[in-house]
């Protein structure tokens, strides 16, 4: 994905949100977006998933105009936020989104399941993966619907997987467990990781320093955020 000296401004506002930014993602790479409240982070991933087009620049995908590959890059990318949509339906169902058992692959399933450590949640519900989660799936822990939104991306094999501080409401273990999953991923998939916390991105590959729009600063973990204790 090649973002080309791209300007986006949302009507009836004067400045640019993002201003001449430049970025490439590769295959297997790990990225991760740092920067406060209000820098871009977010309008940033919207263009990235094609739900905003800038009127500047363009957005590249394998050197293709994204606005006419929506819906090939859509069907590669798993977007995990921080409220995690859950049906009220069973857990096999949340992860595959496929209503009806003959089209879920059990198989399959049961190796999700593993890989995000679902595994004890499954023994501890009454019908196990047939157990109804309930609206917004109340009946689990935040850490648990994280689990959910990771095992629903590889069941449904998306190659690359957007996380949307969805770790920054979780308590610092559970917010551990997740990362250690996703680390596992790293080359396998490609990974684009807004971040709350600074422990959610040390294992990335590249780090990009957003401010009022702009690309600040760019490197490794080392190199952009060690020495600051938490995010401006």
């Amino acid at each position: 994905l090649c973002l080309k000296n791209i300007s986006f401004k949302y009507p009836n506002v004067d400045r640019f949100i993002i201003d001449n930014m430049s970025l490439i993602i590769k295959n297997g790479e790990s990225i991760g977006l740092i920067g406060s409240s209000g820098s871009g982070k977010t309008t940033l991933i919207d263009l990235i998933l094609g739900l905003l087009t800038p009127q500047k620049g363009e957005i590249l995908y394998n050197n293709h105009d994204l606005n006419k590959m929506v819906p090939q890059w859509r069907s590669k990318v798993a977007y995990l936020p921080q409220d995690v949509f859950l049906f009220d339906n069973n857990l096999k169902v949340n992860i595959a989104l496929e209503v009806d058992d003959v089209d879920i692959n059990q198989n399959k399933i049961d190796e999700v399941i593993q890989q995000t450590r679902l595994d004890e949640l499954v023994k501890e519900l009454p019908q196990g993966i047939e157990t109804i989660i309930g609206e917004r799936g109340i009946r689990l822990s935040g850490g648990q619907r994280q689990r959910v939104a990771l095992a629903r991306a590889l069941y449904n094999e998306r190659d690359v997987l957007i996380m949307d501080e969805s770790t920054s409401s979780l308590d610092s273990i559970t917010e551990e467990e997740i990362v250690d999953e996703i680390k596992k991923l790293k080359g396998n998939k490609t990974l684009i990781v807004i971040a709350h916390r600074l422990s959610t991105i040390r294992h990335c590959d590249r780090i990009y320093k957003i401010e009022r729009g702009k690309i600040v600063k760019v490197g490794n973990y080392n190199e952009v955020v060690s020495d600051l204790e938490k995010l401006p």
